[in-house]
């Protein structure tokens, strides 16, 4: 078994905390905290895959994702720490008035290219071609597919799992819920689990696509991580559980009632979840687990920059 190297870039571990709400307790593993400005779950895929960036004398990263994208902004802001530039392959329309993720993006001097829903379907496939031109040219580029969902990015939700069964007793965890864009987080905890020994339930809200199409995704990742660091472990895809429907409205877009149940949580406990990620998990959470008593722990992945550029809908 080989385990790839990585940087120290986030703040880690992060806590678990207990949290009332609705007169209920439970557990959140807060990823939120990772850092200020690189906040959430993406930036403990980007030690590894960063690490390996400057190992290969890269120049460039090339990641794509919406224009609101979590991954892409700490991409961004960890990339500058090495002296990497970074462009961006992003799903939405150019702004000449930014906010949100978009808006650190551009104050971190990241280059853009945007794409329409129908190129964007295409979007690894234009990234390798602008890759390919770059080296012709003697810039040396890594292209980071969407979310950082790599064999090498998953280790930073392996190590995860090791961080949470040092946190938390057996008896005081039964799964961990979060929200599934591309696959590596979730991927990761599979993983996770099996290689340290931690028999629980892993829940994925799926925010963009259908169930279906996500679990192949996870397991897909899975399978390549095995084959590609030789794990001695067998996964037990039976405790990959979808939970599907709480992203009918669209990726990008977010429904009042889920609105409204943020706003409500970040009265209540000061935790601020965002719209396209967190927002959906734990409305899924909330419907399915917090009146059960159940021990399932959720993850917090971050994403509150996100919630400015839909203030509109926040504030109505």
């Amino acid at each position: 078994m080989k385990i790839p190297q990585k940087y120290s870039i986030a703040n880690l571990p992060t806590p678990i905390q207990k949290v009332d709400f609705r007169g209920r307790s439970f557990l959140v593993k807060r990823d939120d905290f990772t850092g200020s400005e690189l906040t959430g779950n993406k930036v403990r895929k980007l030690e590894y895959l960063l690490y390996h960036a400057v190992k290969n004398k890269n120049d460039y990263i090339f990641t794509c994702g919406g224009d609101q994208s979590n991954h892409c902004r700490a991409t961004v802001i960890a990339a500058n720490k090495f002296g990497l530039k970074t462009k961006l392959f992003l799903w939405g329309k150019e702004n000449k008035n930014p906010d949100g993720n978009l808006f650190l993006n551009q104050m971190a001097g990241a280059e853009f290219k945007f794409l329409s829903k129908k190129d964007y379907q295409n979007v690894n496939n234009i990234m390798q071609v602008e890759a390919v031109e770059l080296e012709r040219n003697g810039k040396k580029t890594l292209v980071i597919p969407s979310g950082g969902s790599t064999p090498i990015g998953v280790w930073g939700y392996i190590n995860c799992v090791e961080e949470i069964k040092g946190q938390l007793k057996p008896n005081q965890i039964g799964g961990i819920l979060s929200a599934a864009g591309s696959g590596g987080t979730t991927a990761g905890l599979l993983l996770g689990s099996a290689l340290h020994n931690f028999d629980i339930k892993v829940y994925a809200v799926n925010v963009i696509g259908s169930s279906d199409e996500m679990r192949e995704i996870i397991v897909n990742l899975c399978e390549e991580t095995l084959l590609k660091y030789k794990l001695p472990i067998k996964i037990n895809y039976s405790n990959l559980i979808m939970l599907d429907g709480y992203s009918n409205e669209g990726y990008k877009n977010i429904a009042h009632d889920k609105v409204d149940l943020i706003k409500l949580f970040f009265h209540e406990t000061g935790i601020l979840l965002d719209p396209a990620y967190t927002g959906k998990a734990f409305y899924a959470f909330n419907k399915l687990f917090l009146n059960k008593n159940s021990k399932v722990l959720f993850l917090h992945t971050g994403g509150m920059f996100g919630v400015f550029n839909k203030r509109k809908d926040f504030l109505k």
